[in-house]
């Protein structure tokens, strides 16, 4: 069986090592491109929303009408580091997490 295998094989010499190495880079160019194609499509669009969120949440300020996660509308009373508190209605006031808010609400 063994020596089958090696009957069947490409001639010894230069021809073998250079068919070789072509083929192995062939081999590599389609796992290049899905890999382009799902940078584009996905991981570069991904990146962007969330560097667009991440400005947005630097950029709030007490005042604002924004919209969370979960539907809640509201209007930011305080800011502190990682947590939001929203007037939901008159005297009504809840905290949020600062990631969860999802726009400013114009």
């Amino acid at each position: 069986m063994v020596g089958i295998a090696f009957a069947m094989g490409a001639p010894a010499g230069g021809a073998a090592a250079q068919s070789g190495g072509m083929a192995a880079f062939m081999n590599i160019v389609p796992l290049i491109f899905m890999f382009a194609i799902f940078y584009f499509l996905l991981i570069r669009p991904q990146q962007k929303k969330a560097k667009e969120h991440r400005a947005m949440l630097e950029a709030l300020k007490v005042g604002d009408s924004v919209k969370t996660a979960a539907g809640i509308h509201g209007k930011v009373a305080a800011i502190e580091d990682q947590v939001i508190t929203l007037e939901i209605a008159t005297g009504v006031k809840i905290k949020v997490d600062k990631p969860f808010v999802t726009t400013v609400v114009k």
